[in-house]
């Protein structure tokens, strides 16, 4: 029995990036070898075991067949007489296919060294075009290495995959699982282009209009999320950035809190632009439709957002005193800062009913937005 570090672990290492997740293979055992020392199975589809100590991932050799269209079509065999090679060969790409053993030698039969130090993604063997979700692997480690270029004959895999309807298979809620690790990455419009370049974004987006797809449209997304991407702002925004250009939501299983601001975003972004023609009456009405005072957190994202596709970044942060993101954060705690316990306490003391107190806290805070606003106009 012979154990080996591969996949990402390896890939970092090498990158001097060293951040994921540890995962081993395990070649000339049998499953109750394992179990014999301890560890606890946990696969399903194929024999994978935890560590009784480190808890990590230990999987037996293994290789697969296609046997169905799709992602789940596949069946895998392993046995003992596997090799680490065999094993290596079913994976995506050469960066992923590198193994280390135990005394540190890497073992490297797909040339991955020589790709990472070229800055290429090459596939390891045609069985790539065998499984969908590895185009959005692909795209989302595109993000993550923005410096990375597509070799050759792995974007025309890319294209024939989406030709021959490959794509088409992939459920909501796995391209979901890729696209937002990808939003999340360094570079997330980069994932959006491979998709859009190898022909499978309008597939897995059908409600992308073609008019959106121009030089000047994809400028605007590119540049949005980069934004984003250098404010360390969070998935929800980067999201509803993405939503607000292309309207991808309802052919995701996104998380509410995604969709939630993603739509309010769309709702919104017209009067954030207009925000210094509001009157007090105007920005309290605001305020509510947003539920900014009791959700002021979301709040603080929504402007995020609507900055991030309406600044160029560097002018936003030189300007951001005089921008309407912080126009509306200072409104925002001009009508948060009215005590409307103390209203309430002496509402009820005066015999009105939950209606009316409503109404009395919002005069208050109406009449606060007013002074505010008649200082900035007067300062």
């Amino acid at each position: 029995m012979k154990i080996y570090l591969v996949g990402g672990a390896v890939r970092d290492e090498l990158m001097g990036v060293g951040d994921a997740d540890k995962d081993w293979v395990v070649v000339g055992a049998t499953p109750e070898d394992l179990i014999f020392e301890g560890y606890t199975p946990v696969g399903k589809d194929f024999p994978v075991f935890l560590h009784p100590e480190t808890g990590e991932e230990y999987a037996l050799a293994r290789t697969e067949r296609k046997t169905a269209p799709g992602y789940h079509g596949f069946i895998f065999h392993a046995d003992p007489s596997i090799t680490l090679e065999e094993d290596l060969a079913r994976r995506d790409l050469t960066m992923n296919a590198i193994a280390k053993d135990l005394d540190g030698q890497l073992i490297d039969p797909f040339h991955g060294q020589e790709d990472i130090n070229n800055r290429i993604f090459r596939h390891v063997s045609p069985a790539f075009k065998e499984d969908p979700v590895r185009i959005l692997r692909l795209a989302r480690f595109a993000a993550r290495y923005p410096e990375f270029t597509i070799a050759l004959e792995t974007q025309t895999l890319l294209y024939q995959m989406c030709e021959d309807g490959e794509v088409d298979a992939l459920v909501s809620e796995r391209v979901w699982q890729e696209l937002s690790k990808g939003l999340m990455a360094k570079s997330p419009y980069r994932m959006l282009e491979v998709l859009l370049e190898c022909g499978a974004l309008t597939k897995l987006f059908p409600n992308i209009k073609h008019s959106s797809l121009d030089a000047s449209h994809l400028k605007i997304i590119n540049d949005s999320l980069a934004n984003a991407a250098k404010l360390n702002t969070s998935l929800a925004v980067r999201f509803a950035i993405l939503n607000f250009i292309w309207p991808v939501a309802h052919d995701l299983k996104a998380p509410k809190e995604c969709t939630d601001l993603a739509e309010l975003l769309i709702a919104s972004h017209p009067t954030i632009s207009t925000a210094f023609t509001l009157d007090a009456s105007g920005l309290l009405s605001f305020l509510h439709s947003c539920d900014a005072l009791r959700r002021p957190e979301r709040f603080a994202e929504l402007l995020t957002a609507h900055a991030c596709t309406s600044e160029v970044l560097d002018d936003f942060r030189a300007n951001e005193s005089n921008s309407p993101k912080a126009f509306l954060k200072q409104m925002q705690q001009v009508a948060l800062s009215v005590d409307h316990k103390d209203i309430a306490i002496r509402a009820i003391k005066d015999g009105l009913v939950a209606q009316q107190i409503g109404v009395a806290i919002d005069e208050a805070r109406q009449n606060a937005l007013a002074q505010a606003l008649l200082k900035l106009h007067t300062s």
